[in-house]
């Protein structure tokens, strides 16, 4: 198989809110991520159809599982700045996918930890607990966080000239990662609050991953709005909670080789800023959430009761109404 990387990558200007993204995709490598690269156009009803393809043979319960029925909203029209206004990308069907090489889990490999780097004070970042739970709901696998570790001098740090903040250089956490990826580990994943940069020319990446190592390292510190100077709400635990739930779940599910998703609203789709970002669901859509069923072989109701208790417990209450929905629309009792 391929040795493919994962850069979640956004390069800021000096305008508070302006966002430009600096791809680098050499052969072999793919840049994948909320914030990078690549988009499509709108697709008509038969072709999202197409996509989820053909579930004859399937049980009742995924079967209904995979009709987007109303639950899911067709991918809404870009606008001016957003991902696919300034990107194009072919997709990702059901089919393509189930034809890929990635990494899957197995009767070994079938384990997600997640690392913490450096301090996660209460007031400023996610629980690592809440991180676990979250994780363990949406890909129903057993998750397991492993004790902090603290900065260590060879994550070559430098200031961020126009944030004045300190950051740590992404691969060499990935290089630490991979001699301490555990037997059973079908990835790791490093959690950060501190900032991140790839390469001495860039200004920052949220995170960054190896597909084939199966490591990767993501920082939640710029969803907490006070890194920008800009004051908090008095709901910005949730927000911080929510944003770092989404990357999480989003960049996670490329390592398991899911692609960008372009035929409906998915927590799959790219985003170019915040904004468009904070709009996308915390679901996946019907072609996404096959691709992973079909790696995982999860059951599908027990994962969607799982993600209605997290969501409830979080006080996420439109997610907490939408997968009620759909359990009800999966157990057939609508």
């Amino acid at each position: 198989m391929n040795s493919w990387a994962i850069k979640i990558v956004m390069s800021r200007t000096s305008k508070k809110n302006n966002r430009s993204v600096k791809p680098v995709c050499p052969p072999l490598i793919i840049c994948l991520s909320v914030f990078l690269i690549i988009a499509c156009n709108p697709f008509g009803d038969s072709e999202r159809i197409k996509a989820i393809g053909s579930t004859a043979g399937l049980s009742t319960a995924l079967q209904r599982a995979f009709n987007p029925g109303d639950d899911f909203l067709p991918l809404e029209s870009p606008k001016s700045g957003d991902w696919l206004a300034e990107h194009k990308e072919p997709g990702q069907t059901f089919a393509e996918f189930a034809a890929t090489q990635y990494n899957r889990p197995d009767n070994i490999r079938k384990k997600i930890y997640l690392q913490p780097l450096g301090a996660f004070n209460k007031d400023s970042s996610p629980p690592l607990e809440t991180l676990r739970a979250y994780a363990h709901s949406f890909f129903a696998m057993d998750v397991e966080v492993l004790p902090p570790i603290p900065l260590k001098d060879e994550f070559t740090p430098r200031i961020n000239r126009l944030t004045g903040k300190r950051q740590i250089l992404s691969t060499d956490v990935l290089s630490f990662l991979k001699a301490r990826l555990p037997d059973d580990a079908f990835c790791i994943l490093a959690v950060t609050m501190e900032d991140l940069y790839p390469d001495p020319k860039w200004n920052f990446v949220f995170g960054q991953a190896s597909l084939t190592e199966r490591t990767g390292v993501y920082s939640f510190a710029r969803y907490d709005p006070s890194f920008y100077g800009e004051k908090r709400g008095s709901d910005y635990e949730k927000i911080i909670l929510k944003r770092s739930c989404r990357i999480l779940a989003h960049e996670t599910g490329h390592m398991f080789g899911l692609q960008h998703c372009i035929f409906f609203r998915c927590i799959l789709n790219g985003s170019n800023h915040l904004a468009e970002s904070d709009s996308r669901p915390l679901y996946l859509c019907p072609v996404c959430l096959r691709k992973l069923q079909h790696s995982i072989g999860y059951d599908i109701v027990n994962r969607y009761k799982d993600l209605h208790i997290f969501y409830r417990k979080s006080g996420f209450n439109e997610e907490t109404q939408w997968v009620d929905s759909r359990l009800q629309h999966v157990s057939g009792i609508l």
